[in-house]
């Protein structure tokens, strides 16, 4: 019998993810869901609805098309689901690239720069030392550990926070709340990659915000839930935050009238710091669909307790 697989992805033309889960699994039955579907061997599927949930509970495994589950664990979910995320298909060099980009064009100047370009103006600014704008990543698992590795490349300190303890080569770490504020108080320019749990959900709050060093600089690339926007245009208002990158919101898109479009100190992008690649997600869900068929092990099972 020919392995059956569903795909659920609500908005977006199923085509090319069909042609390309048929190229990387020939021989298989894949079929876009339908209400009222007999259930699957497995599913793919991104933000899909509750009754996707309910019809295809004894699915063997739910293939989520992104790193982040949070939309997912927000729908009522079988305690025995195996939900696995994407480990990073394309993702993490994507991350580096855009965490690199933001801290580069802050620490370098270049916003500044360019405002003297728009006034005609040729102006030398004193260089920075590195060695004053430590680095600090909330969040060290896959995607984490990459934009470290980039981070490191330029010479900037570099320190993690995580849950739990994750030692990382050549980066300082601190985990737990017991750890939070010695990281805090060691980082200058704080990047934020945490999964979004009721646990990290407005996490970066005026109270956590304050603890880093003086004229801080945030680049928020995970979820916009994490985030108290009201208390960063606060602190950007006192001097404590010297300035933000935000990718990610808490309501997306973002509106039209929101303070963050014209801060002068804010620079917004629309959720594009790690777009899904399409071929690379797809291999890496053929790979592990043909790994369980072989009774092995996978990376990327989301723990539902923990939210990641």
């Amino acid at each position: 019998m020919p392995l059956n697989i569903t795909l659920c992805y609500p908005g977006v033309d199923p085509a090319p993810w069909l042609e390309g889960l048929h190229s990387c699994l020939p021989g298989a039955d894949i079929r876009v869901w339908q209400p009222g579907d007999p259930v699957a061997d497995y599913g793919v599927t991104w933000a899909p609805p509750q009754q996707f949930v309910d019809e295809q509970a004894e699915v063997k495994a739910v293939f989520n098309m992104g790193a982040g589950v949070d939309k997912l664990l927000q729908l009522r979910l079988p305690a025995h689901w195996k939900v696995v995320r994407l480990d990073d298909a394309g993702m993490a060099v994507q991350m580096a690239e855009y965490v690199c980009h933001a801290l580069t064009r802050h620490f370098r100047g270049f916003v500044r720069y360019e405002q003297q370009a728009r006034e005609c103006l040729w102006q030398q600014c004193p260089p920075q030392v590195r060695a004053d704008y430590p680095v600090g990543i909330m969040g060290m698992g896959v995607l984490g550990q990459r934009v470290a590795q980039a981070v490191q490349s330029f010479g900037f300190p570099v320190r993690g926070w995580s849950r739990m303890p994750r030692p990382v080569a050549g980066v300082q770490t601190f985990a737990g709340r017991a750890g939070l504020g010695a990281f805090l108080a060691a980082t200058r320019m704080l990047v934020c990659l945490l999964p979004l749990t009721p646990d990290t959900r407005g996490l970066l709050d005026r109270s956590v915000l304050s603890q880093l060093q003086a004229g801080a600089y945030l680049v928020n690339v995970a979820r916009g839930a994490l985030l108290v926007e009201q208390d960063l245009l606060d602190l950007l208002g006192t001097g404590q935050i010297a300035g933000a990158t935000l990718d990610v919101f808490q309501h997306e898109p973002l509106a039209p009238d929101h303070a963050f479009w014209r801060h002068p100190r804010i620079q917004v992008t629309p959720h594009i710091s790690a777009q899904t690649l399409e071929h690379d997600s797809l291999e890496q869900i053929a790979g592990k669909i043909r790994a369980l068929e072989r009774g092995e092990r996978i990376a990327g099972i989301v723990d539902l307790a923990c939210g990641y």
